[in-house]
């Protein structure tokens, strides 16, 4: 019963559900950006490399033999891949810097703002605690 109750309240944390939306705002946006590497960006460079459809891109290694089919290395694939990436992790960056910029603008802006005069109370508290002090 223990188990079910720690994970209920880790479950709960605004942590966890956080991350539960990081990786499902993620995978959405990978998808966005292979789209727009193998839609929009690989076909023009391809066409600009003289028609080559990068995926189509390999090695035979062995000949397909029969009913056997061909031992390939898929390099062109692998550039596609490491293509996606690249531009993810470079889009990734550019939100965070975004994000980390908004912060500091923000930090500078509560740094800005004047101390809160303090209450009566802790006015009454300083005079009678400085008056002690010189006793």
């Amino acid at each position: 019963m223990k188990l079910l109750q720690e994970f209920k309240t880790f479950a709960i944390k605004g942590n966890a559900i956080d991350m539960a939306v990081g990786i499902i705002i993620g995978a959405a946006f990978g998808k966005i950006i292979t789209s727009i590497v193998s839609d929009i960006i690989m076909p023009p460079l391809g066409l600009l490399v003289g028609g080559v459809n990068f995926t189509d891109l390999k090695f035979v290694l062995k000949e397909a033999v029969g009913d056997v089919p061909a031992v390939t290395l898929n390099y062109g694939n692998f550039i596609q891949v490491a293509f996606d990436f690249l531009i993810i992790a470079f889009s990734i960056f550019m939100v965070i810097k975004l994000l980390n910029a908004a912060k500091k603008k923000e930090e500078k802006k509560e740094e800005a703002k004047p101390a809160p005069e303090p209450s009566k109370e802790e006015m009454l508290l300083t005079e009678i605690r400085d008056l002690l002090k010189n006793k």
